[in-house]
Parts: C-alpha cells; structure tokens; sequence
C-alpha cells in the first residue's frame, strides 16, 4: 500500500513510513493512494464479531506489507485489553431509531483512545525494529492519549495544550503523567495556534531532521484508519450492510468524519455523513455558503471543537477537487496567508453529496444535555450533546448513529449546570485531582518552543 500528499510534492511512502512521518514534506497530508474495497458479504460477516477481530479485518488492507499478519493482530489485541467496556465502543438506544455509539471507556475516556492506544503501540513495534529514537510533538484540543507514548524509551511526546482553554480533567490527564518521556506544554494561546505551531516545526526542515519529528495529530493517517473502525462495528450491528446507516459526528479537526468517509469509500453503505459543529461553525458555513473563512475562535463548553482549522478538511478537499493536488496546495496557501477561500462550485456540489451539517450554541448544548439525560437516562459530555442536538434535525428512515466522544466526566462543571448532577470519574482515575501535575509554560513561539524541546531532548 502506497501513500500520497494531498499536495503532490512529496516523496511516496508506505504505511510504517507515512505513519512515522505524519505530516508530509510538502505540508500535505498523506492518504492511501488508493482505497481497498471490501465486499457486501465481507462487511455483513463483521456483524457480532469481537471489536478486535473487525479491526484487523477493516485496517489491514491498509497495511500492506509493513506489520506481518500476526505481528498486527497481537498489536491490536494489546491496544484495546485497557478498555472498560467489552464491546469497546457499546451502542445505547436514546430514541426511536437513534443511537449513541459510546466511544469514551478507553484510558483517557475520549474517543482519541480507540487510534492513540493502537498508533502507540504500532510506533513502539516500528521503533524497536529500526532501532530508532524519534520526537513526538502533537498540538491537543483536550484529548490526545498521551499515556500511550508514556514509558517508551525511544520516544520523547511533546503535547502542546492551549492554556486556560480545556476542562480541568482534561489539562489534568496531560500534566499529571511521571513518566519522563511525557513533556506537557501549557502554550498561551488556543488550539489553532498550538497547531500552526506544530505545522511550522514540520516544516523547519533543519528542526524536524535533527530531532527526528513525528507526528500523532489526526494529521497522521494512522489515526484516521483507526478510527474508521467503530464506524463498521456499530453499522453492522444495526444491519448493515443490509441496510444503510446514517452517522452524526461531533467535529472539531474533522479526522473522525472523514474516518466515516474512508468507511463509505470501502464500502459501507452509509447514508447521511452529517458534521455538527458548536458554535465555531466554520464548516458548518462552508457547507452553507461555500466561503471558508476564518471569523476567530470563540470558548465554549466544548473545548475540542474550539477550532477554526480543521486540518483533515484538506484530506476532504482533495477528494472534492478530483484529487487534484494543485488546487488543495492553492486552497491551503490562501486559508494561512488570507484566512480563508471560496470553495469551487463543483467542489462544493461534491461535498454536499458527502456531507450535511448543522451547529449547537451554548443553550442549545445545555439543553441537550438535560434532554437527554430526562428522556434516555444518558449523560452526554457537550461535545457529544452538540452531535445529539443536530443529529435530531437529521433523522430520517436510516438508523442514526451520534458518536459520543467523550465521557461526562470530563466536563463536570458544564454538565453539573445542565442537569444539577456532578458525573464522578471512574474508579481508575478517582485519584486525578490528587495527582502532582508537571507542565511548563511557553509562549505562543515557534523559536521558543523548538529551543525548549532541543534542551530536553539533550538533557
């Protein structure tokens, strides 16, 4: 299996490469040069089946050549023996022909688990057999997994957070990690600017070589195929592929949306692809009125989608434009030098064939949260009560799947003022607010911040 830029200008690479990359050279993102299909009966044998055994079958097309059969199926199986639930990712019922697909019972409770914990474990695998040590800097909107690099002494992670702009539990599970490897940075500022951050530092060819920079963002394709998981699992569970599935995802970077485009590509029969967005609604507009633009990011109580870059947008772009990497290279080159571009007519056509779209404001999420928890007994985070909200104004003949992303949990405070109750954490993590936290923080600086990683590194 090959991979490509979505801009064309950089080396093409395999699987174990693309995914030790993670960004490519020429500031694109890497995709598989071409998709495997899988066949009506494959899909419909995937329905009852352990979590683990539908991943191996989903993700290894993708592969290739680059884990040996055994070798991947023991690497999925240690991916997931942490999680708190055996299905992995449960389905709830909260009305009719509505379903919560819960993907929060992993480590860090978000749904970033189901690729961190796998990525992790695929990084130590390929590191071990090159005898190689390299430096993972990933820029967070709050979850990111970082415990699945934790240890590993052939990695240093450098988790770049925005400062005052996550919940406590979520700052918590970043900055409370003993493991010497993990290096927590509180950058002042918010999501978009830690990931220009880390976007530049791939780009500064000099930095990037002599610390051997990679990457775990959704940026890396490794995550997205991960992820393409769950959407399989509970489609066949409701019928597929005998049926269609509709899918509402709550968006902030897009790699979990476009996770369910790559699942249509091979062959799911997924109906509706619908985006919802807080009140950061960039792609929500662009849907609307083919203008993406920047308008400044506004705090909300769904931290993680505090986003006006979504990186794997570009991945969708690049399907919209006929896979024509000039025109994404254009596009991108606009977005960071003039804040935005107007999506061509037959681009826009091609994503609204593929996606629909709706936004939640605060209120909206708030009244979400208490909705749901009065008429289906469920807590939602409000990430997930913004997908809930505008999955309603979607439902149609197709089962609904909303992807619950996070636990509620780590967001006590919104839900305690949507509903009165405080939602514990889990026995594992009873201790988090005891747990000494270890962070540094940096200014908003690309020198600065290469400068800081350099002397770690060295020390």
């Amino acid at each position: 299996m090959r991979y490509i830029s979505t801009r064309g200008q950089a080396p093409v690479l395999n699987f174990e490469d693309a995914m030790l990359a993670g960004l490519a050279r020429d500031g694109g993102l890497y995709l598989p040069e071409a998709i495997p299909a899988m066949s009506a009966g494959a899909i419909a044998a995937l329905a009852g089946r352990r979590y683990e055994e539908i991943a191996n079958e989903v993700m290894r097309p993708f592969v290739g050549d680059a884990f040996a059969p055994d070798e991947f199926r023991e690497i999925i199986g240690k991916s997931y023996a942490g999680f708190g639930h055996p299905a992995r990712a449960p389905l709830k019922q909260l009305g009719p022909n509505h379903f919560l697909c819960e993907l929060f019972h992993g480590p860090t409770l978000a749904f970033k688990d189901f690729a961190m914990q796998l990525i992790g474990q695929l990084f130590q695998a390929a590191l071990a057999r090159r005898g190689e040590h390299i430096t993972i800097v990933t820029a967070t909107s709050g979850d990111t997994g970082a415990e699945a690099f934790a240890g590993l002494g052939n990695v240093d992670l450098f988790v770049l957070l925005p400062s005052g702009r996550v919940s406590e539990v979520q700052r918590r599970q970043m900055t409370t990690s003993d493991a010497e490897n993990v290096h927590a940075l509180l950058v002042d500022g918010h999501f978009d600017d830690c990931q220009a951050i880390l976007k530049d530092m791939f780009n500064d060819f000099g930095f990037r070589d002599s610390v051997k920079l990679a990457g775990v963002n959704s940026i890396n394709f490794a995550r997205v195929l991960a992820q393409v998981v769950y959407y399989f699992s509970s489609a066949t569970a409701l019928g597929a592929p005998h049926r269609a599935v509709d899918f509402t995802v709550p968006t902030g970077n897009f790699g979990d949306i476009f996770a369910g485009y790559i699942a249509k590509r091979i062959g799911l029969p997924i109906g509706q692809l619908v985006i919802a967005t807080n009140q950061n609604d960039i792609l929500h507009r662009t849907l609307q009125t083919g203008a993406h633009v920047k308008h400044g990011v506004t705090p909300s109580i769904s931290p993680s989608m505090d986003i006006q870059v979504s990186s794997n947008f570009e991945r969708a772009l690049y399907y919209a434009y006929g896979e024509d990497a000039a025109a994404v290279a254009h596009e991108m080159q606009a977005l960071k030098t003039e804040g935005g571009f107007t999506v061509s007519q037959g681009a826009l056509e091609a994503l609204r064939e593929t996606y629909a779209s709706g936004r939640a404001n605060e209120d909206e999420t708030r009244a979400t949260i208490a909705a749901t928890r009065r008429t289906a007994g469920e807590i939602l985070c409000p990430h997930s009560a913004v997908g809930v909200k505008v999955a309603a104004e979607h439902l149609g003949s197709n089962p609904m799947i909303t992807l619950a992303t996070a636990h509620p949990a780590k967001f006590p405070d919104a839900v305690e003022a949507a509903t009165g109750v405080r939602p514990p954490l889990p026995n594992r993590l009873a201790d988090l607010y005891e747990r000494p936290e270890r962070a540094t923080e940096v200014p908003s600086d690309l020198g600065a911040i290469e400068t800081l990683i350099r002397e770690r590194i060295q020390r």
